[in-house]
């Protein structure tokens, strides 16, 4: 690839990951991913971002089809992990900037990360103005976004947004911008992103969505660190409009039963309790926790208001995969659940308890009581099954009511 123009001067020159699967080690990008960065060639040349260590050739080459790299004046770090900054040694070894960027916690994540002596780190605060000769940049923190040295840069003139982690999407492709590319997937990978690492931060979110709105910003471009580029009014409304719909949580009439099943009794309740939730009119998706991803389940969780959890009882806990997960939810706070367990046992079964007692701890209102089955499930336990589904559905329905 080339370097891609977004507005004169200004330009993307980062790398795309095609083979790209595992997204930080805790969530999974099966269409890959992109480490964005970009050029602005002013009286200043300024590259904000860097990419991941591996790319770091590509971003070389991408900056030398611009400018020499001798010649790139500053370098704005607008957050320090490493699939953004990987490259920085290596980049600043080869440019010799005048000065380096970087928000107040930036400076300790940079120093705790590269040995920085000789480095000409300045550090910016919230609202600080940068000027590079016909363009000004301003800096605003974006703490907790999802990083505490996190923040976004703007070039006011040219009202471009390098939003860095924020808006972000894991896609890969040669195409760089939204408009060029199918809604309904850009949706989905927004979707992904967002409850699989953004989610837990969703406060932070809407007031960075109301300062922009109080602070009369507008764009005409948004060009985050991962993915495509929005740079149309209409796509520009719809990441923004589509950002506040998923920070805000809102239950929607889906529910997800999430299972792990040792001899296929716990996977019979979960067909059960699924055909409960059809009863009573509320879709659902069945996920086996043996053959899919915890990410998975927050994917599913984005279009839904239920988490239906269920699982055999293994030494006297939930089976492995379940604990994952239930470790994986919890630490992404989702708001605004209605919950359920169930689970079949041989000797013990402790598991469903459990797992109620792990929604609570997340806040989800757990409907009934923990369902649990000794050994294979009869017809009367299936009915049960199917009932807790019922039972299920209209809370959730009753739980959407109060958000309209």
């Amino acid at each position: 690839m080339q370097p891609v123009l977004l507005k004169p001067d200004i330009y993307w020159v980062g790398a795309v990951d095609y083979n790209l699967r595992n997204f930080h080690h805790y969530s999974r990008s099966p269409q890959g991913s992109s480490y964005n960065a970009y050029l602005v060639r002013d009286e200043k040349t300024v590259l904000f971002d860097t990419v991941s260590a591996h790319a770091c050739d590509i971003l070389v080459e991408h900056i030398s089809a611009l400018v020499e790299p001798q010649k790139i004046d500053y370098i704005v770090c607008n957050h320090l992990e490493q699939d953004h900054s990987g490259a920085l040694p290596r980049i600043v070894e080869l440019c010799r900037p005048e000065k380096i960027f970087v928000s107040s916690l930036g400076q300790k994540s940079i120093s705790g990360i590269f040995q920085t002596e000789g480095w000409p780190i300045e550090v910016v605060k919230d609202g600080d103005r940068l000027n590079i000769g016909r363009r000004n940049i301003t800096f605003l923190e974006t703490r907790m976004l999802h990083w505490p040295d996190s923040m976004v840069s703007y070039l006011e003139e040219d009202k471009v947004l390098i939003s860095n982690d924020i808006f972000g999407q894991n896609v890969a492709t040669s195409r760089r911008f939204v408009d060029e590319y199918d809604r309904s997937l850009l949706l989905r990978a927004m979707k992904d992103y967002y409850y699989n690492i953004v989610l837990p931060y969703s406060p932070m979110t809407l007031k960075a969505l109301d300062r922009i709105a109080s602070l009369g910003l507008t764009f005409d471009v948004i060009a985050p660190d991962h993915g495509l580029i929005f740079r149309t009014p209409e796509d520009i409304d719809f990441v923004l409009q589509s950002y506040r719909e998923f920070a805000e949580q809102k239950p929607k009439l889906q529910a997800v039963i999430a299972y792990d099943t040792m001899w296929s009794a716990t996977e019979r309740m979960a067909r059960a309790v699924a055909d409960g939730l059809s009863d009573e009119g509320v879709p659902c998706v069945l996920i086996d926790m043996q053959n899919n991803h915890c990410s998975a389940v927050m994917n599913a969780l984005a279009d839904s208001g239920a988490l239906i959890l269920g699982s055999s009882t293994r030494n006297n806990m939930p089976m492995v995969n379940m604990v994952a997960l239930m470790a994986h939810i919890k630490g992404l706070k989702p708001q605004n659940l209605v919950g359920a367990s169930f689970g079949a046992y041989g000797w013990s079964g402790e598991a469903p308890k459990m797992m109620a007692e792990e929604l609570r701890a997340m806040k989800v209102d757990v409907v009934g009581e923990p369902l649990k089955v000794a050994f294979a499930p009869k017809a009367g336990d299936l009915a049960l099954a199917r009932a807790l589904g019922v039972e299920v559905g209209r809370a959730l329905k009753e739980k959407i009511a109060k958000f309209q």
